[in-house]
């Protein structure tokens, strides 16, 4: 099933029995496995990927490229492989930054 509003790009591919609700966005070359769920007002980014049998919350964002493994509560937003809080992803790649380039 698929909400009104909800406005999918080109090669997406949807799985079985997927619902996406009103008004959600998904973009280019994205994933979705079945049985999954998009609550109202997802937004997903490019090359993303959704396992299936998840519930991805009302008015989520999932980051480019990102690889969703787990249920998404409502409202969050989400980057990375595995996908992880923007706060996380951040962290981690600002100490890799820091290991990367320490003085000498």
């Amino acid at each position: 099933m698929i909400g009104a509003g909800t406005r999918i790009d080109n090669l997406v591919q949807i799985g079985h029995n997927v619902r996406l609700g009103r008004c959600c966005v998904i973009v280019a070359q994205v994933g979705i496995s079945g049985s999954t769920v998009l609550e109202d007002f997802v937004q997903v980014g490019g090359q993303a990927a959704m396992a299936g049998h998840l519930r991805i919350g009302c008015g989520a964002q999932i980051g480019a490229q990102a690889g969703v493994i787990s249920d998404v509560p409502a409202a969050a937003v989400l980057l990375g492989s595995p996908a992880q809080s923007r706060y996380e992803f951040f962290r981690q790649v600002a100490a890799l930054k820091r290991m990367v380039h320490r003085p000498k």
